[in-house]
């Protein structure tokens, strides 16, 4: 508000206070939207309406391991591998979100 009452320049404002303000929760948010976003493309491609089949794809494989699903005594490790990948690499994405929210926000700085 100071700064309006001395005619500081909106464009001036913007980078001064917003922009450094917004940055870190939107590297948290984006951090954490890439989970969701590969879950997103994961379960489209799994549907056959996702990538076109020849590109490597976890909802790929795991569209092409459902014949072997019933045989899972034998083939266990075409439906696992792929889908405890895809379960890792998100959940890490989100812990990463985690952490960035943990050394970036200044209200979480000062706790334990």
């Amino acid at each position: 508000m100071a700064a309006r009452v001395i005619g500081v320049k909106d464009s001036r404002i913007l980078f001064r206070h917003i922009v450094p303000n917004a940055i870190f929760p939107t590297m948290v948010l984006a951090s954490l939207a890439i989970g969701d976003v590969v879950l997103s493309f994961a379960a489209l491609s799994f549907l056959g309406i996702g990538t076109p089949v020849g590109y490597a794809d976890w909802g790929q494989v795991l569209s092409f391991a459902r014949n072997w699903i019933t045989e899972l005594g034998t083939y266990w490790y075409i439906v696992v591998w792929p889908g405890l990948t895809l379960v890792l690499f998100v959940m890490g994405w989100n812990l990463v979100g985690d952490a960035l929210r943990d050394v970036l926000d200044p209200r979480m700085r000062g706790s334990n």
